[in-house]
């Protein structure tokens, strides 16, 4: 069945849409609604034009791994705009949590001052984030991940990425209590570059499965995918309840340039399959319906953490059992705020729309 879901008359964001989640009562008993885990990154943005990415050998759009004296270089040249608690499913939770979701978070930092920083941001915006700073013994030269976020006039983001202590994620990090008492676990494909990350989302998986709640992932980037396809693969048709993706990373998940084989070929292997498609909106496939949803028009300023709002306000509507329709709806409001300023957050103006 195809449901086509417009969403055009609704181009600004309307307290009572928001307010109709806040006023629904839980339908479960479960501590948290989502728990994330992924990279615990301090997002810095910087506004440039095109020539300098020319100049650096940089590909807009993409995501490049650098290592830390790359980045310190790269910060140094030009003078930042933001700097806060990032990474992709960070901002999902951070931005669920502004609508009301009672969310948690997993993810490693160094004990340093962009680690603290890290936590304090996070914590401030109503995410619980029990997990530990990566200890100095045998680590010392593992600082606090940071991604430098190059931002050109077309709102175009290109991201150069230092991992750092991200790359000590571990299954000892998963924390089994925190994974039992969340409605749904969201996992963050960049993760996957590690390989003792993996083996957490397996377990992370596990837990959540055993406590009889769902696991939803994001396949994060085109290059990560290409890099562990078979990984992915794997873990897809065997563990997650949810794919969330924009149309290129589904395509390289199925090696095909053809969109339609891709989802249709995802929805045989999770139950739920989510993918956003920019200014042609986004796709459901779940329950044997395919529901077709518009992008929600904007001035696009930044397209920094859009794809990460739209799971956030797709989860935040899921979580409170609304139809799929709404859930796509949900989620392609927040992300034209989003992506309507400079930054991932959502601005104080939506925060007090969303305070429910």
């Amino acid at each position: 069945m195809l449901i086509n879901y417009d969403n055009k008359k609704e181009n600004k964001v309307k307290m009572r849409s928001f307010r109709e989640i806040l006023g629904r009562k839980r339908s479960d008993d479960t501590e948290f609604d989502i728990v994330g885990i992924g990279n615990a990154i301090v997002d810095v943005l910087v506004q440039v034009d095109s020539n300098f990415l020319e100049q650096q050998g940089m590909v807009p759009g993409t995501m490049a791994l650098i290592d830390g004296q790359r980045a310190k270089e790269l910060k140094s040249m030009l003078k930042a705009e933001k700097q806060m608690s990032g990474g992709s499913v960070a901002n999902t939770c951070f931005v669920a949590a502004l609508m009301g979701a009672k969310t948690a978070y997993l993810g490693k930092v160094a004990d340093d001052g962009l680690g603290k920083n890290f936590a304090d941001d996070i914590r401030q915006g109503g995410v619980y984030f029990p997990s530990q700073p990566l200890k100095a013994k045998g680590n010392a030269d593992l600082l606090t991940a940071r991604s430098i976020i190059f931002v050109t006039p077309d709102g175009q983001r290109t991201m150069n990425t230092y991992l750092g202590a991200c790359t000590q994620f571990k299954p000892e990090d998963v924390i089994e209590e925190v994974i039992s008492a969340g409605k749904v676990t969201f996992l963050e494909g960049y993760l996957f570059d590690g390989e003792l990350a993996q083996k957490a989302f397996y377990q992370a998986a596990d837990i959540a499965h055993k406590a009889g709640k769902k696991v939803a992932l994001s396949l994060s980037d085109v290059f990560c995918v290409q890099r562990h396809l078979a990984a992915f693969k794997d873990f897809v048709s065997t563990r997650v309840d949810m794919v969330f993706a924009n149309d290129h990373e589904i395509c390289a998940l199925y090696e095909t340039e053809d969109f339609e084989t891709a989802i249709a070929q995802a929805a045989k292997d999770a139950p739920i399959v989510v993918v956003t498609r920019g200014e042609k909106g986004s796709v459901i496939v779940a329950e044997n319906e395919r529901i077709e949803v518009a992008c929600v028009p904007t001035v696009v300023v930044d397209t920094t953490g859009a794809g990460d709002a739209y799971v956030a306000g797709f989860l935040a509507g899921w979580t409170t059992d609304r139809t799929y329709a709404e859930c796509g709806r949900l989620g392609s409001v927040v992300a034209s705020e989003v992506i309507s300023h400079f930054g991932a957050r959502p601005l104080p103006e939506l925060k007090e729309v969303m305070n429910f």
